[in-house]
């Protein structure tokens, strides 16, 4: 085994580990969840509210219908945002209104529970968050981990405690039955295999566990320091600096604060420590990536100024063996994450030491270096991996967006605070594709609007952000706001004379005359649209224009809507692009429905499917969805119909509306209704269709998909 593959197999993720005791915790949860809608764990950092949220999701799934959720907000930096992460991760599409209404339609009737894990950076929006969906949503319950209580009516507060320690004069039996001690022989022995407490070590780890306060994560910290030092000799210097703290003056360690915060605070300390000063510089830069980063990434931000590039490998691997890092392998990559505690105390370092250098020491700790090295690295990932260039790794570049927005995220919210709105708009726009993609159409389109806001007044890159804004405010129904970013558009074209931007123009005027029912004018604007971005080279501008007009003008002329989805199809076979070829896959199945070849619209909307599965559109996968549906009918099984369209039904108001302007899916599925429930009958139709309503879109997805006839090959 290599070096590097060695490390990743001891690199447990510290904190999501198996819960160890908290009987009377969840025996308390057990009892006060039937009667409060609204129960929050508090607790200090590192003491396992959100390990205890997890058991509770799991055992707890049969008491709700409606399913469990579970949403991490550790990530999520921006308050402005929390709707829409949350709306995300309920796989929500949120793009006819903002995100708060359809949560609240998608939750009304459904006995759930919806768990929000650390929302203590996000307090004011957490409660304001919480409150509006209790009240729209009488039968949602809703579980919360936070550092302090949110303050909404009818909020029961659950207090997580330290894990019990021996008592003074515990035996040999009853120190090893200690949850904490527990907790640290198992740590202990991922270390040092075969470690258990017995008679000659138990007086050492009963004081350990004492001294520590049973505060898990600072019992994790020590535990992995066994893997360097001896147990007598980690309790002496966890001894040595306890009395250290105690003998300072407490306004340096936090003053009034809780002793188990002081605990962890000494626990960090002690920790940080013993690292190298390399080790020290490597956990304060990483601090900055709430998304955990790979080794490639780690390379190019964090090395420099102190760190060179080649030293950056041996440094994670410290900071992996004391479980200040920890590793999460997927097919793809392995990638190195903190916990939120661990992370936070990283950025107080960062900032601390950027302040002692302000004051006349010069790097290692130059944050504004760092930032412009995490600014320049995201800004080349995000242009990059743009989903909607014609490429053959357009899927791979879904998934590396994926992983990484929350650090994506943190590098807009750089650049527009920090002075440099150009960077950041290019980074937006860069996006657009992927928030439009996702269902994310609040946050792709905050992120333009704030760049917009900030941004150069001129360039290309404003009027393709101009453009992504008005896409967004079509999607949200919001046509004030995009005819005034199309006539922005067309005005900075005109002022400038830059042929993209004046291409850019006319196809948003173009869109915006679709989507208000003037098609002919609308059709010839997108005509010359693409003209003009053919004219440029823009062939990614030019496939998405012909996916637009192909699918908003079959219903008005399937015919020219295939000559227009055949040239997207040539297009994207001739680039190898999977994503494009399923939407131009997608039209031409709408093309060939249209002309009353059911046979060929499946064996096209099948095809879709397999890609647009892969990359979990699911817009696109409930179009295909529908169609499947119609062609059911069309062959007579009209049981299949009704199903497929129950499943549709409920899921297109996960997605809060059809897009209204491909008027094809109202008409055929008004037309589909009408038939099955006429062969049906009525209580039979209602009965099929009520059974579709349960699927989830996976499970539609399935259905949809087999005994179906023609090969998806």
């Amino acid at each position: 085994m290599t070096a590097y593959n060695e490390m990743m197999a001891n690199g447990r993720p510290v904190g999501l580990s198996e819960l160890i005791g908290r009987g009377p915790e969840m025996a308390e949860l057990r009892r006060m969840l039937p009667k409060a809608r609204l129960l929050t764990l508090t607790g200090a950092g590192g003491v396992g509210k959100t390990r205890l949220a997890r058991r509770a999701a799991r055992t707890l799934r049969g008491w709700f219908p409606g399913g469990v959720e579970f949403v991490e907000l550790a990530t999520l930096e921006d308050g402005a945002l929390l709707e829409s992460a949350v709306a995300s991760a309920l796989r929500l599409r949120h793009s006819g209104r903002q995100a708060m209404p359809v949560l609240v339609h998608h939750l009304a009737d459904k006995r759930m529970l919806l768990i929000l894990d650390n929302c203590e950076h996000l307090l004011e929006a957490c409660a304001d968050l919480v409150d509006r969906l209790l009240h729209g949503a009488p039968r949602l319950r809703i579980l919360v981990t936070s550092r302090q209580r949110l303050g909404v009516p009818g909020e029961h507060v659950l207090a997580v405690p330290e894990l019990p320690v021996p008592p003074a004069g515990a035996t040999v039996g009853d120190i090893a039955r200690s949850e904490a001690v527990r907790l640290f022989a198992e740590r202990a022995a991922e270390v040092r295999p075969g470690f258990v407490v017995d008679a000659a070590n138990a007086p050492a780890v009963a004081r350990l566990s004492q001294r520590l306060e049973g505060l898990p994560l600072a019992i994790e910290l020590a535990a992995a320091r066994l893997r360097t030092m001896p147990l007598d000799e980690l309790v002496r210097k966890l001894d040595d600096r306890f009395d250290v703290l105690a003998r300072r003056d407490p306004s340096q360690v936090g003053g009034s604060a809780p002793p188990h915060h002081e605990t962890l605070r000494a626990t960090m300390d002690w920790s940080y420590g013993l690292c190298s000063p390399g080790e020290r510089l490597m956990w304060a830069r990483l601090s900055i990536f709430p998304g955990g980063v790979d080794l490639d990434t780690a390379e190019a931000v964090c090395a420099g100024g102190g760190i060179a590039p080649e030293d950056v490998f041996e440094l994670l691997t410290g900071l992996l063996d004391k479980s200040i890092l920890s590793t999460e392998r997927s097919d793809h990559e392995v990638r190195f994450s903190m916990l939120d505690s661990i992370r936070a105390y990283g950025r107080e370092q960062l900032t601390y030491g950027a302040e002692r250098a302000s004051g006349g020491e010069r790097a290692p700790y130059d944050e504004q270096a760092l930032y412009e090295r995490y600014r320049d690295h995201y800004l080349r990932l995000a242009t990059g991996n743009r989903i909607d260039a014609l490429a053959p790794n357009q899927l791979d570049r879904i998934r590396t967006v994926r992983t990484e927005l929350p650090n994506l995220r943190v590098a807009l919210d750089l650049c527009f605070k920090r002075g440099d709105p150009s960077a950041g708009l290019e980074i937006a726009f860069a996006l657009w594709g992927h928030f439009l993609l996702s269902g994310a159409i609040s946050e792709g389109r905050y992120w333009a609007e704030r760049g917009l806001a900030l941004g150069p007044q001129t360039g290309t890159t404003r009027a393709k952000a101009l453009w992504a804004a008005a896409l967004f405010a079509l999607h949200q129904d919001d046509l004030p706001a995009a005819t005034q970013r199309a006539d922005e558009c067309r005005t900075l074209a005109e002022r400038t004379g830059d042929a993209t931007a004046s291409a850019f123009a006319v196809e948003t005027s173009g869109m915006i005359a679709l989507a208000t029912g003037d098609s002919r004018r609308g059709f010839e604007l997108m005509r010359e649209a693409r003209a003009r971005l053919q004219a440029v080279g823009d062939l990614p501008a030019v496939g998405i224009n012909l996916y637009y007009s192909a699918s908003v003008g079959v219903t008005e002329s399937p015919e020219v809507s295939a000559a227009l989805g055949r040239e997207l199809l040539a297009l994207t076979e001739a680039h190898e692009a999977p994503l494009f070829q399923a939407y131009a896959l997608l039209a031409l199945g709408f093309a060939a429905w249209r002309q009353g070849d059911s046979g060929t619209c499946e064996v096209r909307m099948r095809r879709a499917v397999r890609t647009l599965g892969i990359a979990s559109d699911r817009w696109g996968l409930l179009m295909c969805l529908e169609a499947l549906a119609w062609t059911a009918c069309m062959n007579g099984r009209h049981e299949r119909s009704a199903r497929l369209m129950g499943a549709t039904g409920r899921l297109w108001q996960t997605l809060d509306t059809p897009p209204v302007e491909l008027q094809i899916l109202a008409d055929s599925h008004r037309d589909c209704e009408a038939a099955a429930r006429r062969v049906l009958g009525p209580q039979a139709y209602a009965t099929t269709h009520h059974a579709g309503a349960r699927l989830e879109l996976d499970r539609a997805v399935a259905y949809a998909l087999e005994d179906g006839g023609e090969s998806l090959g």
